[in-house]
């Protein structure tokens, strides 16, 4: 009996120094100096779904900023490697795809190599978010990564990446036949041009009629259009620079998903610029538009108040006058 409980007692020390030991293992790597950092690889115009066709791709950065080797692990499938978590302007997290879960809920092995960075160093590789999280709706989004350097099933050893804002616009359509010269590959169409302010209520219009949201915002001050909502002005002029942030790309969402201000993001079927007058810095474009309904058309007139700033003329308010059916 006595060698029982002895045997006993050996069997839980060393039960516990294998314990201790295995935490210590990973105690010893101290990965408080490894920096992640992510970026747009080749930013475009994005929509949702269609991951091959319209990928989201992701560039991702590992630095050592110690004095010390950084040693980590990476899987060949980053998979194991990773996990993207995609907030919408709620702080809601975008559900991950069928094909992670599957992937991790799945008995197999995992390749990987372990990667050692001396100080200044980087290791970077180009994945797509899309593979990672299921994006179904157009809005704005907000993207951090979570990098596993002893891989997935060591999750509680996990580190963070900045946050990027993340644009998903509406899937396209030919609602007009009138043209803007687009390049569906590059964000270049985002600088706007000194262009004169019918043309710039002529393009923002055809723009919302193309579901271009990235030239419907191109010349407009959405930060005025946001302070015409009461309630909204007042949390606004009180709100942090980074809060401030936030409310503009919620409420850029909501004009997208049409959830407010429904005059500004109405689509015509037709449209006709009637008269544009303007001084050196403000400005009027008065445009009748049609709205196509099965039986009728709906015929108002829109009044765009425009004003310069640094030589571009931006859209900050507007007035709607109905005009009956045809």
């Amino acid at each position: 009996m006595k060698l029982f409980r002895k045997a006993l007692t050996i069997i839980a020390i060393i039960t516990l120094f294998g314990q201790t030991a295995f935490a210590q293992s990973f105690s010893q790597k101290d990965f408080s100096k490894a920096q992640v950092t992510i970026k747009y690889f080749d930013r475009t115009i994005y929509y949702p779904g269609e991951s091959e066709a319209n990928p989201v791709q992701i560039h991702v950065t590992i630095k050592n900023n110690g004095t010390e080797t950084l040693r980590f692990k990476l899987a060949d499938d980053k998979a194991f490697s990773m996990d993207f978590q995609v907030y919408t302007v709620k702080n809601n997290i975008l559900p991950q795809t069928e094909r992670i879960i599957e992937k991790r809920t799945t008995n197999q092995t995992v390749y990987f190599r372990e990667i050692a960075l001396e100080y200044g160093e980087e290791y970077s590789f180009v994945e797509n978010l899309k593979d990672f999280v299921d994006i179904k709706d157009p809005s704005v989004y907000y993207v951090e990564l979570s990098f596993y350097p002893e891989l997935f099933k060591s999750k509680y050893i996990e580190l963070t990446s900045n946050r990027l804002t993340l644009e998903v616009r509406p899937a396209p359509n030919a609602v007009s036949s009138t043209y803007i010269p687009v390049e569906s590959k590059t964000s270049a169409i985002l600088t706007p041009q000194e262009i004169s302010p019918d043309k710039v209520v002529e393009q923002t219009i055809i723009a919302r009629q193309k579901s271009l949201w990235d030239q419907f915002f191109l010349y407009m001050d959405v930060e005025s259009l946001l302070k015409k909502n009461k309630s909204l002005k007042q949390k606004y002029n009180t709100a942090s620079a980074e809060e401030r942030e936030r409310m503009l790309d919620a409420f850029k969402a909501d004009m997208m998903q049409s959830r407010y201000d429904n005059d500004i993001i109405a689509i015509p079927e037709k449209f006709e610029i009637v008269k544009t007058s303007y001084s050196p810095v403000e400005g009027t474009v008065l445009v009748t538009e049609w709205f196509k309904y099965p039986n009728f058309y709906e015929k108002k007139n829109y009044t765009y108040k425009v004003r310069q700033y640094e030589g571009i003329w931006q859209i900050y308010d507007y007035t709607v006058v109905n005009l009956g059916t045809e």
